[in-house]
């Protein structure tokens, strides 16, 4: 008997005050293992890198996907995660057998689909998707930078740090900020 197709699912970037929360599907290829696979939180950025090539070269299917700024603003982060997972796993060339998502919620599927607490650092495919969600959205980050140098978004990632929040005080809140976000709603509620 066949051996089950497992999909891996994670997100990253629910902290951030901006950008899009970023999920990826990930369904391994058992014949052709990845070293290293770990929480992607758990590995230097130079490590996810060279780990997010082996993903995309090795894997069976992959997919990326996402919930906009604006998404997140009308639904709530959380509904906004589950909505870039259905997406990420809608876009898999493979249908999995099961789906295997990082956390306590699952998204809507048609799919047998479970929760893993921690699954990240328990489900190889888990942890795959994990760096290539991460991956993807600090490339976004690192693009958002280079038009927008005054957030310093590729430093932090667009994470709530103080140089951040200072930043936003001084230059005002761009249009792919999450306004529902209470920092930014602070902000917003402040400025003239």
């Amino acid at each position: 008997m066949a051996e089950a197709i497992i999909c891996g699912v994670d997100e990253a970037g629910r902290g951030p005050l901006c950008g899009p929360v970023v999920a990826a599907a990930v369904i391994l290829d058992p014949a052709r293992p990845i070293e290293g696979l770990a929480d992607s939180k758990k590995l230097t950025a130079r490590s996810r890198e060279r780990l997010a090539g082996l993903i995309r070269q090795r894997s069976l299917a992959w997919s990326v996907a996402e919930a906009a700024a604006e998404e997140i603003d009308r639904l709530n982060i959380l509904q906004a995660s589950l909505l870039a997972m259905q997406r990420a796993i809608a876009a898999l060339t493979i249908m999995p057998d099961e789906v295997r998502v990082d956390g306590n919620r699952c998204p809507d599927i048609s799919l047998p689909v479970r929760a893993i607490v921690g699954g990240d650092a328990l489900e190889p495919a888990i942890s795959a998707a994990s760096i290539l969600a991460k991956t993807a959205r600090d490339a976004q980050m690192i693009e958002l930078d280079r038009l927008y140098p005054q957030f310093g978004l590729a430093r932090h990632k667009g994470y709530p740090t103080s140089a951040h929040l200072d930043a936003l005080r001084r230059y005002g809140v761009a249009d792919f900020y999450r306004k529902s976000f209470a920092p930014v709603s602070r902000i917003l509620a402040d400025s003239p």
